[in-house]
């Protein structure tokens, strides 16, 4: 099903400098502040090309993608970047620490044949919005390159795969760096053509879920659209992606909730939403001590049945109010719910349906427009974003699982917005994938 191939990828070389100062997040995490402080680390600092700054003058800010071209080509000229001469697979760890414990997530980097989500190969689980694909479009139409992976998920229980890299993972990586969330990059290249077809074979019988950056993949697709005329075959570059692919099965995959923080709704009152939601969930209040007891508290709730909490300002300490669902629950009652029987196993999709969009009256397409809603990935975080004077309420969410993701794409469903959080994230820089309609895979 999932066509993979080797590529030769554009790296950074020594003469840029260390990794450590180069690598970036994702486009779509960075602050203004952030992006600042990444662009005066160093001049080569890859967010220099995913977010380029606008020229002075320009309101709209286009001129910025053709700036990006104008940069990533003097990098490539001066040799702060270079083409590898050899196709490679890269793999990829990532080393970071999870409430104290360390973990390494496996992965590794390949090209993949774009297939649109209808064609049942790679499946999305969430919705995406116009703005940010118009973005990236632009930024990828003036630079011809992808510069930051899709996070992929495929399937392999007996951890096959991990198996083909163990000869180049014995030796010292071929790039390395620590992020500035503490996160540790090793990258080596693959560059055996055995151990190659071995895992291209493997992933011809996979279906591949994208765990992030679905945004940056339908632009992918779009661009690999526009680009078929120039195309030299149907095995053109440009008819491929690039994405990072990480086994459901790795013990380093972790996921962490997004919380809610709803803010400025008009009529919020929240004994109202508790009678409302007394019809659908089981009911538990307490008051906010330790943080960390109410996420266990959350997680021994959600072995049971979807659960979530809702914390709200109080005088002193912050109120909290767990909702578990009812073992009677009706989920042809929720429009939100109707299509699919896995929606109403999932905490995130009661929320929004259920709470927000039945009880609250905040609309599908104001949820999506964020509209009275922000996020916070932190769980101390929470509790300082429920300190604002606009904030009614917080919703504590467990994470969702990777099954749960699996199954929705699956039913051909999809989740709201930010209903997964898979930490951490793929850092841009790492390998960078030139689109070229005239170059075979």
């Amino acid at each position: 099903m999932a066509e993979i191939a080797p590529f030769r990828g554009i790296l950074y070389t020594p003469k840029a400098g260390h990794p450590s100062r180069l690598l970036a997040p994702p486009y779509d995490v960075i602050s203004p502040a952030e992006r600042e402080q990444l662009a005066a680390l160093d001049p080569h600092n890859c967010v220099h090309l995913i977010l380029p700054a606008a020229d002075a003058g320009d309101a709209v800010g286009d001129s910025r993608y053709p700036r990006a071209a104008s940069l990533y080509q003097s990098w490539l000229t001066e040799g702060a970047l270079a083409r590898d001469a050899q196709p490679a697979i890269y793999r990829y760890h990532q080393a970071f620490e999870v409430y104290g414990q360390p973990v390494v997530r496996k992965g590794y980097i390949a090209r993949i044949r774009l297939r649109r989500f209808e064609e049942g190969v790679v499946l999305p689980h969430e919705r995406t919005l116009s703005g940010p694909k118009a973005d990236r479009l632009k930024l990828m139409r003036a630079t011809r390159a992808h510069f930051s992976q899709i996070f992929g998920l495929y399937s392999d229980p007996e951890r096959a795969t991990d198996r083909v890299f163990a000869g180049v993972e014995a030796g010292p990586p071929d790039l390395e760096g620590r992020t500035n969330d503490g996160v540790s990059h090793r990258v080596w290249r693959l560059t055996d053509p055995a151990a190659q077809r071995a895992l291209s074979a493997y992933m011809a019988d996979q279906k591949v879920y994208i765990a992030d950056g679905h945004h940056r993949y339908e632009t992918m697709l779009t661009l690999a659209a526009e680009l078929r005329p120039e195309a030299v075959s149907q095995r053109a570059a440009s008819e491929y992606g690039v994405m990072f692919f990480c086994n459901m099965d790795d013990p380093g995959l972790v996921v962490m909730p997004t919380h809610r923080v709803l803010h400025g709704l008009p009529g919020f009152d929240r004994q109202a939403v508790l009678r409302a939601a007394a019809a659908s969930f089981e009911i538990e209040e307490g008051i906010v001590g330790d943080i960390g007891v109410v996420r266990e508290k959350l997680a021994a709730l959600a072995k049971e049945r979807p659960s979530f909490a809702m914390l709200t300002p109080g005088a002193g300490a912050a109120s909290v109010a767990y909702l578990r669902l009812r073992p009677d629950f009706d989920r042809q009652k929720v429009p939100a719910l109707m299509a699919s029987p896995v929606l109403a196993d999932l905490d995130v999709t009661l929320l929004h349906g259920v709470v927000f969009e039945v009880i609250l009256g905040v609309s599908r397409e104001a949820q999506e427009k964020q509209t009275h809603l922000r996020y916070v990935k932190d769980w101390n975080q929470a509790l300082v974003e429920l300190r604002a004077p606009d904030v009614q309420a917080v919703f504590l969410m467990n994470p969702t699982r990777v099954g749960q993701v699996k199954a929705v794409a699956d039913a051909g469903q999809v989740m709201p917005q930010k209903s997964t959080f898979f930490y951490p994230k793929i850092a841009s820089g790492i390998v960078i994938n030139p689109i070229d309609p005239k170059e075979e895979v």
